[in-house]
């Protein structure tokens, strides 16, 4: 890679950029929201259930102009979803200032695992066992969303949803390839500890992206 696209990459004003699209949020508390999602390639968390483990390796996308990928995504919907890979291992904050100076919301879906950089208004918040998040961002993620792959993410559930904010919402939701053996699971644990809520992958379902 070029040293001036290097250069550009770690300032924030070049992104690994994956892809991007316009669709329906499928997840958690915003489900059923037009937005156009932002994904951003690189990620080291590792989780062997990733359904998008083309993004890991950032080198596979193409550097791409913020002010580009922001003027794309003002075309379409007030609200903004930048994921990943993880997202967070590049600075945000350029691209985070331009989107709110087209006025549009902004949502970032991260493990945490990165220092937070940007501004939001709604982080998702979605721990991995593989890289544990950094403490600061705890206290301001909106939503908390654990995937249940197996019994013990239950135990790693709660042990997450204590160290959130009091108004942090809490998800549990299964991974998709297991998710027959897991939804009786989440159904039965969630009724018994109603402070969670179940998410669906519902953009899955309705065959959208």
């Amino acid at each position: 890679m070029k040293k001036e696209i290097k250069s550009l990459i770690d300032k924030g004003e070049m992104l690994p950029l994956m892809e991007e699209f316009y669709t329906v949020q499928g997840e958690g508390f915003h489900k059923g929201t037009a937005a156009y999602f932002i994904r951003i390639g690189g990620c080291d968390v590792g989780c062997h259930w990733c359904d998008v483990k083309e993004s890991w390796n950032a080198d596979l996308h193409p550097p791409t102009f913020t002010e580009k990928i922001v003027k794309n995504a003002s075309k379409y919907s007030n609200t903004v979803v930048v994921t990943g890979g993880e997202p967070l291992i590049w600075n945000m904050e350029p691209l985070t200032h331009m989107l709110k100076k087209n006025n549009l919301n902004i949502h970032i879906e991260t493990s945490g695992a990165y220092d937070l950089t940007g501004t939001w208004d709604w982080i998702c918040l979605s721990p991995k066992k593989t890289k544990l998040p950094k403490l600061n961002i705890y206290n301001q993620a909106n939503e908390l969303k654990i995937i249940i792959y197996n019994r013990s993410d239950f135990d790693f559930a709660q042990e997450q949803a204590a160290k959130v904010n009091d108004s942090c919402m809490l998800y549990l939701q299964p991974e998709w390839s297991n998710r027959e053996k897991m939804i009786p699971m989440i159904v039965d644990y969630v009724m018994k500890n109603p402070k969670w809520k179940v998410s669906l992958q519902t953009h899955k379902y309705l065959n959208i992206p």
